[in-house]
């Protein structure tokens, strides 16, 4: 039997029964904590769904505890060693990602993203595959372009926000489908996963069938 249910069973001679639901709600929403799970930052016990601030010197993803997170948000009293990963998830209009010149950027596979790299003071494009994330020229001023187009991609955050983009293949050439404004580390999430899965030239079954259902939760993550 499970620590949430013998507790509830042990709640229920309670007098209160408003104390019973508000003991049950509490360990419900207890967020899970597995062992050895730590913040990189203070060594602070983190639950599974925890924050995350990309080390910008060192490129690096860090799990960090809410205090943690918190101290290197743009209002937070960090410096700008480490920025905090927001949580913003919003779909770019069709018209403004169809202007992608995909082609352009030989990017042999149908998803990338695109990021302004604080360092080198420019944005940068990656793809997945089987050696992970894989860099790609981007001609700048087809970028510039794409800003015009579609304004939303001036508030991206330096370093800790992306372009994600899907494309479809037409007669003759390839256009974006499918564009999002990202976290950084679903970025790196969806390249960890495919690393893992990918078979082949393109990829596989596997790896096609876990871009169609991340897509699909940047979806009703967007909505």
């Amino acid at each position: 039997m499970s620590d949430l249910v013998q507790r509830a069973n042990s709640a229920v001679s309670d007098s209160n029964p408003l104390a019973v639901l508000q003991r049950i709600r509490q360990q419900k929403a207890a967020p899970t904590v597995r062992p050895g799970e730590r913040c990189d930052l203070c060594a602070e016990p983190v639950p599974d769904d925890h924050s995350h601030v990309v080390d910008v010197q060192a490129r690096n993803l860090m799990c960090v505890c809410r205090g943690c997170y918190l101290l290197f948000t743009p209002g937070g009293a960090g410096g700008g060693h480490y920025r905090a990963i927001p949580d913003r998830y919003m779909r770019l209009a069709s018209s403004g990602a169809s202007r992608l010149p995909w082609d352009q950027f030989q990017i042999p596979v149908g998803v990338a993203f695109f990021f302004f790299n604080s360092s080198l003071g420019h944005v940068v494009a990656f793809y997945p595959g089987p050696a992970g994330a894989t860099e790609s020229e981007l001609p700048l001023d087809k970028w510039i372009e794409l800003e015009a187009a579609d304004p939303t991609l001036r508030s991206m955050e330096p370093d800790v926000e992306a372009l994600m983009v899907r494309a479809d293949s037409v007669p003759g050439r390839s256009v974006a489908s499918e564009a999002y404004v990202v976290p950084i580390d679903a970025c790196y999430e969806l390249v960890g996963e495919l690393r893992r899965l990918w078979r082949g030239f393109d990829g596989g079954q596997e790896a096609h069938d876990a871009i169609d259902s991340f897509f699909s939760r940047l979806r009703e993550r967007a909505s």
